[in-house]
């Protein structure tokens, strides 16, 4: 009995964790570049005297999906989305690289372009633009601006696209994608991009509402387990009692 309900225990937990990263999926179903998180568990039977038939589930750290989201076109200049494999550059409070889908960028009253509230790289550097008139982005990520009262077409900077192995990314706590090993990617010049569009949001709401259905479900059925087992501790409390 005693075994019984530390498994439903755990499992309750595992289930109730697994609901919080799959409510965020959907709260994000409509976020430009969001990549969807997986939740990963593992059954581990404890060791030990007195432990024997102990089973407890351990929550390892969530997961990405990679795969892309639709290309939407917006026809808006500064809107941009990594036409196949890739990443913008963006650069956090600290002063470190991370790495992003997101290409719904934003130019303040300084000039300094930016992602989600991130500054967005260059080549070491953030990207500060001069005042301009009309502006474009190349496939290649070049940007270019034609200066006030017009004149020709001048390049003022050029995004940084990286391409490293998913396996060497790792999201974190600020939504951003980061390298394992904490350095930065070098430009690779085969990633593409695609000017007046957005990439939207991995995350089918659908499957989503469908996987927390079935967690409230397994949810239901772990705290019925509980129940079961203090049923069963109190049936066996009588019994010793009646001798």
């Amino acid at each position: 009995m005693d075994s019984l309900l530390y498994t439903a225990t755990t499992g309750a937990s595992r289930v109730m964790k697994a609901q919080h990263v799959r409510s965020n999926n959907l709260s994000n179903a409509d976020t430009a570049g969001f990549r969807a998180d997986m939740e990963r568990v593992q059954s581990i039977q404890l060791q030990g005297a007195g432990f024997d038939g102990r089973t407890m589930v351990v929550t390892n750290s969530a997961a990405t999906r990679f795969d892309s989201g639709d290309l939407i076109k917006t026809g808006r200049n500064l809107d941009v989305a990594i036409n196949g494999e890739g990443f913008f550059t963006v650069q956090t409070p600290v002063g470190n690289e991370a790495y992003t889908r997101a290409g719904n960028i934003r130019v303040d009253q300084q000039g300094n372009m930016t992602v989600n509230g991130f500054p967005l790289m260059a080549e070491g550097d953030p990207i500060t633009l001069p005042e301009y008139q009309h502006i474009e982005i190349s496939d290649k990520g070049v940007i270019s601006v034609i200066p006030p009262g017009g004149g020709a077409e001048v390049e003022v900077g050029q995004l940084k696209l990286v391409k490293p192995a998913y396996t060497e990314l790792q999201k974190e706590s600020d939504g951003l994608l980061h390298a394992r090993d904490g350095g930065e990617f070098p430009a690779d010049a085969t990633v593409a991009v695609a000017a007046e569009h957005l990439e939207g949001s991995n995350v089918s709401a659908i499957d989503e509402l469908v996987n927390v259905m079935s967690l409230t479900r397994n949810f239901e059925m772990q705290v019925r387990m509980m129940k079961t087992a203090e049923t069963l501790a109190q049936a066996g409390n009588r019994l010793m009692s009646s001798r």
